[in-house]
């Protein structure tokens, strides 16, 4: 019975705090990505930051169709899903983020992928 409230205990905080590293922004694709796709991807910046978080999942979306090998799409998608609290779909794509990061420190450093993702240790 204490295990079952001490896992209740670490499940709950994790949710209420996940929220609270969702201030960091979407991120730019990398030069040298499709044009489509740096199109649709600056849409969904200019909506996120507007606060329009189904309209920004909508154009991250498509950036992430016409490229699925780019690790900010998938980041930028999650980041919305988390707005609209769709956590599970985040969590998706913050592994795809991570699976496509190509070195990039801001998402494999990113506090609220990394609560929604963690990293699998060896052995569990």
């Amino acid at each position: 019975m204490r295990n079952l409230s001490l896992i209740l205990f670490i499940l709950i905080f994790t949710f209420l705090s996940v929220p609270a590293f969702a201030g960091q922004g979407a991120l730019k694709l990398p030069e040298g990505s499709n044009a489509n796709a740096i199109k649709h991807n600056k849409e969904g910046i200019f909506n996120y930051k507007q606060g329009y978080y189904e309209d920004a999942l909508k154009h991250f979306q498509m950036a992430s169709k016409v490229d699925s090998s780019v690790g900010e799409s998938h980041y930028n998608e999650a980041l919305c899903l988390d707005k609209l609290e769709k956590h599970g779909e985040a969590t998706n794509h913050f592994y795809k983020a991570r699976k496509y990061a190509k070195g990039n420190s801001t998402i494999l450093e990113s506090k609220i992928l990394n609560a929604h993702s963690p990293v699998k240790r060896e052995g569990s």
